[in-house]
């Protein structure tokens, strides 16, 4: 009997050990995502002073102030066109560069290094630096087309919300095509050069080889790069900020800071909580998409 027992006490050990070992991760997620989330979902509900203090229960009062304002549907849209652009655009540039950065040739190694450089340095430092770049009155861009000769005066690049924004979503191509370009480098760097040869043998072409090859076996590399992306572009703060703070007239806002004006700016705690839980939402959505077409393709592989 007791040689039976010894058994099913190491089985239950060797069970429960798992959870042990996962308890301070559990701890952490629960005290600093959990809880937060909880807690912006329920003074989404609440009426809050503009010192922050939760005065009570008022339903979806909060949410109806918020659908019925034309600026949160226009920041909507900003946001979304602001997403689509940016993880797009640098998409694209970042394979590319990939592709080019995995060829052997002098120098590469610097290259690398310089490629790596604006995603390496604060995304506050970029725009601030950015944000000199582009100044109407002493911007580094327009002295150097001006000695270049290319104008005559110095020009506004940011007189018109339409330019303004499309000013900061190339500085947020700019700061995110070196992530995708190592995440895809990553990916290509780990394909076994046989496939290219016996691709060769058979008489592919560059193009075959790119669309055959290179694009499938790298596409778990450009799809992780892309999930995260659209994680840290919806969610990106400092860009915007530092460019316009939403200006003009609010036309240039994303829903984070959107929400931080109307929350530190306006005091209005209760509305800018609504605001967060619409974006959490549709990043919850587009993540549950994800996990769906990731099953299933798991299941046809």
């Amino acid at each position: 009997m007791k040689e039976s027992r010894v058994p099913k006490k190491h089985n239950t050990l060797k069970k429960v050990q798992p959870y042990f070992w996962l308890l301070p991760s559990i701890i952490m997620m629960t005290v600093f995502i959990m809880i937060p989330i909880l807690s912006v979902f329920r003074i989404s509900f609440s009426e809050v002073g503009r010192t922050g203090k939760i005065k009570g229960f008022n339903g979806i009062e909060n949410y109806i102030a918020i659908f019925e304002k034309p600026v949160f549907w226009h920041t909507l849209m900003n946001t979304l066109i602001w997403t689509l652009v940016v993880v797009g655009i640098s998409t694209i540039f970042g394979f590319i560069l990939a592709m080019v950065l995995n060829q052997e040739f002098k120098g590469r190694k610097f290259v690398r290094a310089v490629v790596i450089f604006p995603w390496a340095t604060a995304l506050i430092i970029q725009s601030v630096v950015w944000k000199y770049i582009i100044n109407a009155e002493y911007g580094s861009l327009n002295v150097l087309l001006s000695k270049l000769g290319l104008i005559d005066h110095f020009v506004n690049w940011t007189s018109t919300p339409a330019s303004t924004f499309a000013w900061e979503c190339w500085i947020g191509i700019f700061v995110t095509v070196p992530f995708v370009t190592f995440c895809v480098l990553s990916g290509l760097q780990s394909i076994d050069t046989s496939y290219y040869e016996a691709a060769a043998v058979d008489g592919a072409t560059s193009w075959t080889k790119l669309f055959k090859i290179t694009v499938p076996l790298v596409m778990p590399s450009l799809t992780v790069s892309t999930v995260l992306n659209i994680i840290y572009v919806f969610n990106s703060f400092p860009i915007v900020w530092t460019i316009s703070k939403g200006a003009p007239a609010d036309q240039t806002h994303t829903l984070v800071t959107y929400l931080y004006q109307l929350s530190f700016s306006e005091g209005r705690g209760g509305l800018a909580a609504a605001v967060s839980v619409v974006g959490f939402v549709i990043l919850a959505v587009f993540a549950g998409i994800y996990m769906i077409m990731s099953l299933k393709s798991e299941e046809v592989s």
